[in-house]
């Protein structure tokens, strides 16, 4: 591992190896300032994904990602906590390239369990991302609402039934099969897919929406079209907001403290006794 040694949280980059991918999984790691000092405390964690053809260090060089969460637990706004950003060469999904969604459940979340102080419980986990990773974060919540208290997406890539023509899904090799768009694929990935199961049982996972006033991609369409969907089953635990700017860093900059003080209000805060003797009391 290597560390940038700064004020505030420290930003650490890891890698650990995949048997589902068969190579080195990395991601980016933000640990709250008094990490390495709080022996006994156990954290929260968010989950948070890059976009398409990204990487795991684009939250941290694009998204100025240390120094909006060092301002938020600083001024109060937010409770400390751990920031995971994973790589992947797929959409957060098992593709025609890679098994993604399949490692980010069964070995990242894991991995991060067993190397980093964070609680192994539902009420401690979020996820969000921000294109591709938007739509990775609805379909994991949507998939595996057991597993998450809250989630965010950022202009996600919900596109129903198909992704518009300007969509780099058309030429990602998650969804090519022998060189042609698999829309088959498309329609048993995307959070579509996962609605009725989601709707069905018990778990809500209250969910925070962003899109830009000019995406070329009609975001803010798709994220309306999904607030109508789940307001029945989960009122007012969906919010959404229509941010100006298009498809880009400047409105992801922007949503990234409105999706964290959301995802804060469900979060659990970090435990300072022994985790079992709090969750044991949890009704």
């Amino acid at each position: 591992m290597s560390q940038s040694v700064r004020a505030g949280g420290n930003v650490t980059e890891g890698r650990f190896e995949s048997d589902l991918l068969g190579k080195s999984y990395p991601y980016m790691v933000y640990l709250p300032e008094g990490y390495e000092t709080s022996h006994n405390n156990r954290y929260p964690v968010i989950y948070l994904l890059h976009g398409s053809f990204g990487g795991h260090k684009d939250w941290q060089r694009k998204g100025r990602l240390k120094r909006t969460v060092d301002r938020m637990i600083r001024s109060g706004r937010i409770a400390p906590v751990i920031i995971v950003m994973p790589g992947s060469k797929s959409w957060w999904i098992d593709g025609h390239n890679e098994d993604a969604g399949s490692a980010f459940m069964e070995e990242l979340l894991p991995h991060i369990e067993e190397t980093f102080r964070v609680v192994e419980d539902r009420g401690w986990r979020a996820v969000a991302g921000l294109s591709a990773g938007g739509y990775g974060a609805i379909n994991f919540a949507m998939a595996h609402p057991e597993k998450f208290v809250a989630a965010a997406a950022f202009s996600p890539a919900i596109y129903d039934p198909l992704p518009p023509s300007n969509s780099t899904a058309w030429r990602h090799p998650s969804f090519l099969k022998d060189g042609m768009f698999d829309g088959e694929l498309w329609a048993r990935r995307n959070y579509t897919a996962y609605l009725d199961h989601y709707l069905s049982q018990q778990h809500t996972v209250p969910l925070y929406l962003t899109a830009g006033d000019r995406d070329p991609l009609n975001a803010s369409e798709h994220t309306l079209v999904l607030e109508n969907r789940l307001k029945p089953h989960q009122p007012g635990l969906v919010e959404r907001q229509v941010l100006p700017g298009g498809h880009t860093w400047g409105v992801w900059r922007s949503s990234l403290p409105r999706g964290l003080l959301f995802i804060d209000r469900y979060l659990r805060e970090p435990l300072p006794t022994p985790v079992q003797d709090v969750l044991e009391r949890e009704p």
